[in-house]
């Protein structure tokens, strides 16, 4: 058996034309929003997507499209669709798509290209590039140019395939602009289902055996615990379940094992959200503290899950572990990287948990752990020293929010110094950030997606003044889709951490301190509203308000450099 198994065989044979081919393969696979802009070579598709009654979101720049469906598909499990046009518009997504490839977002992008018969070296043809499927193949999992019309629903039942059979990354199709409008014979089936992948026996037992014996265990989670898995086509999407069912399943089985075995429990920041954070055993997103960092790499056993246990992860290239490891990782090559596993178990993270609760069940008592086991009084003190400066802005925005609240936070210092380890979240909370490839301008966008795929719940996007000069243009696409969204943007004049990271240098601050717009008058140009806040009281009563109003705010909190 391969593991797919498929269901009913509903094909349909037809003649439509490309364009028709493609959409009704998104559509069989419960696509029924896209991201993207229209162009001349892909009005064939945007005149199907319409007739087909699938929601065209049109953001103010094709980088924004890719941050948005980034934004979809994290909180929604179900991948998010971009569409562009060629040349520039596939160009101007790449960088969206480079942050889905390092924060396993599954993301497909669908772009025209130069014609079939366009010969190799060029003809000055419109948007032409010399080749942009190998380019972004460079940046995704792959990218493919179809060559037949009927090619087409197969190349996008390999996507979405490829998404629910392993590690979600994004993936390209690049359809040649003459095949969009040409008519041929199509097979268009159902997707498959894909079984989740088993976890070997004998590797649940070694884990068991290990975990069981430990005096000092640790457990990491990242992205691949917090995030629910792909539903299929007609099945509930996550964000539609019944309130109180939402948490992820591989965290509260992480945190049963962690009860079991005294263990505590630390989270990357794709990670954040897994587990409650006001559980005693767990000890939040700190990875990058130095304390922190001491306590895991005594550990005598550490469980990671859905992890790479990177230098992203930790801010530190040589972290080196000293105890034996347990990888859990849906990615067979995670278990070789930077540190290799003891006992490898390549498998569905849920499934592989819940085989370790019950090996620990029927194996009885389990020692306790030794005092040493934590991280100590230097974790406190360290955590403290790091978010004081935001404090209290963060304490104000924890008491605004409803605790199911999505936060999305840009590559800004008031998100990854503060919020980030100073802003406890509980399940079924969610917090969204651009990790690894760590671009900027990722907030706005990403926060539009992930209101559109949960209507229900608030959503609020953090960000720099730095990073959100580069996508608030986006306010233009909130206020078009009247989204009640709360943008609150610390404003230190500049690019705050590379200005500290200059003068630790002992160099002076070049190129980094910025002249911002009004933003609150701004916001009010783009039809928003805007405001400027001094106090977290102030704050607290912005965000609460903002939450009320059918259009996004921006909320400016001036901070001292």
């Amino acid at each position: 058996m391969d593991g797919h198994d498929p269901m009913p065989p509903a094909a349909t044979i037809t003649t439509p034309t490309g364009a028709r081919a493609l959409v009704e393969a998104l559509r069989l696979h419960g696509v029924d929003t896209i991201f993207g802009i229209p162009g001349t070579h892909n009005l064939a598709i945007y005149e199907e997507l319409d007739r087909s009654g699938v929601r065209c979101v049109t953001p103010r720049h094709e980088q924004g499209a890719g941050y948005a469906a980034d934004g979809y598909a994290r909180v929604t499990g179900r991948p998010g669709v971009v569409v562009t046009t060629t040349g520039p518009g596939v160009v101007n997504a790449a960088t969206a798509l480079g942050q889905a490839y390092s924060d396993s977002s599954p993301i497909l992008l669908v772009s025209p290209g130069v014609p079939t018969g366009h010969p190799r070296d060029g003809r000055g043809y419109l948007h032409e590039s010399r080749d942009q499927s190998r380019a972004l193949d460079a940046l995704c999992a792959w990218s493919h140019r179809v060559t037949t019309v009927r090619e087409i629903p197969a190349a996008v039942a390999r996507a979405f395939g490829r998404f629910a059979e392993g590690r979600p990354r994004p993936v390209h199709i690049e359809i040649p602009f003459d095949l969009l409008d040409l008519t041929g014979p199509v097979k268009i089936v159902p997707p498959y289902r894909i079984t989740r992948r088993e976890p070997d026996p004998s590797a649940l037992d070694a884990a068991a055996a290990l975990l069981r014996t430990a005096r000092r265990p640790g457990f990491v989670l990242g992205g691949g615990a917090q995030r629910p898995g792909e539903p299929c086509p007609g099945e509930q999407c996550p964000g539609e379940r019944p309130q109180g069912e939402d948490e992820p399943p591989v965290g509260r089985l992480a945190m049963r094992l962690a009860e079991r075995l005294g263990a505590r429990v630390v989270t990357t920041v794709n990670g954040k959200g897994a587990v409650p954070e006001s559980h005693p055993l767990a000890l939040g997103t700190t990875l990058h503290l130095a304390a922190v960092r001491r306590w895991l790499a005594a550990c005598d056993v550490v469980l990671a899950v859905g992890t790479e246990l990177g230098p992203a992860d930790l801010w530190d290239d040589a972290f080196a572990l000293s105890g034996r490891l347990v990888r859990v990782d849906i990615d067979p090559g995670q278990m070789h990287g930077d540190h290799v596993a003891d006992v490898a178990i390549v498998a569905d993270a849920e499934l592989a948990l819940r085989g370790l609760a019950e090996r620990l069940d029927r194996q009885g008592a389990v020692p306790r752990p030794r005092r040493e086991a934590e991280p100590g009084p230097g974790h406190e003190a360290e955590l403290h020293e790091l978010t004081r400066r935001w404090s209290g802005q963060l304490a104000a925005l924890r008491r605004a929010l409803p605790p199911e609240s999505v936060v999305v936070g840009d590559n800004s210092m008031c998100v990854y110094h503060g919020a980030l380890v100073g802003m406890p979240m509980d399940p079924p909370g969610r917090f969204l950030f651009p990790t690894g490839f760590g671009t900027l301008g990722f907030a706005l966008p990403a926060a539009i997606g992930a209101k559109l795929g949960r209507p229900h719940l608030p959503v609020v996007a953090l960000a720099g003044d730095g990073a959100f000069q580069f996508s608030l243009q986006e306010l233009a696409t909130a206020v078009e889709l009247e989204l009640s969204l709360p943008v609150v943007v610390f404003a230190n004049g500049g690019f705050g951490e590379i200005r500290e990271e200059m003068r630790e240098r002992g160099m002076r601050p070049v190129a980094v301190d910025l002249h911002a717009p009004d933003f609150p008058a701004l916001a009010v140009a783009y039809g928003a509203r805007g405001c400027a806040v001094k106090t977290p009281g102030e704050l607290e009563e912005a965000v609460a308000e903002a939450l009320r109003v059918p259009v996004p705010t921006v909320i400016v909190v001036p901070e001292d450099d």
